[in-house]
């Protein structure tokens, strides 16, 4: 169904959907949106071409951040089943993939405080690794797939270890948890997996 009761029906998981909002609501978003443009900045920076873009939404309640996916793309549901099929064409998959667009919740605690470390220090290695956990759960959250869980639960289990403030006998609280930096998407190998002979 496109329309019911002469209204246009959205899906709310895809890019592009507009609330009708008052000429106060409207100045407080644009203030809100410049306030947050260096976070968006840095989180497009660090997730590199893992989103599309990242944008300030007022659509979100609770949740810090959510992926959406472009008006004419796949939705998280698609792009799972697409990925299950068996006899799979991969190269309609490449440009059929959903380009996803990071929405953050400008009104949520977690982006508030990490846009207060940013602006001290945009380098810090737990601003980056907030950013890609903030990035794993919201795939997660959204109905899509993990490339690497063993690397998202490692970034978890570093940040259990901040939390109960362990630290190993060297000094180097990293241990053998994955970098900071996502590493290269092995796509080649998961590729060569789900060839049909």
């Amino acid at each position: 169904m496109k329309e019911y009761d002469g209204k246009k029906l959205v899906s709310c998981t895809k890019e592009g959907l507009e609330l009708d909002d008052t000429e106060e609501e409207k100045k407080l978003k644009e203030e809100e949106k410049a306030k947050f443009e260096p976070l968006c900045k840095l989180i497009k920076d660090v997730l590199g071409d893992k989103v599309e873009k990242v944008v300030v939404s007022h659509r979100i309640d609770e949740s810090p951040c959510v992926l959406v996916t472009s008006e004419h793309g796949w939705t998280a549901n698609m792009e799972r089943i697409m990925k299950a099929q068996a006899l799979r064409d991969n190269s309609m998959t490449s440009y059929m993939v959903s380009k996803k667009t990071m929405e953050i919740n400008p009104k949520s605690e977690i982006v508030s405080e990490l846009r207060n470390k940013a602006e001290v220090d945009s380098a810090d290695k737990t601003v980056k690794d907030l950013v890609w956990l903030l990035y794993e759960t919201s795939l997660l959250t959204s109905g899509f797939s993990l490339d690497d869980s063993s690397q998202f639960a490692g970034r978890i289990h570093r940040m259990i270890k901040l939390g109960l403030s362990i630290e190993d006998a060297d000094g180097d609280d990293d241990g053998d948890l994955p970098p900071l930096v996502d590493a290269p998407e092995n796509d080649n190998n998961n590729a060569k997996m789900e060839e049909v002979d």
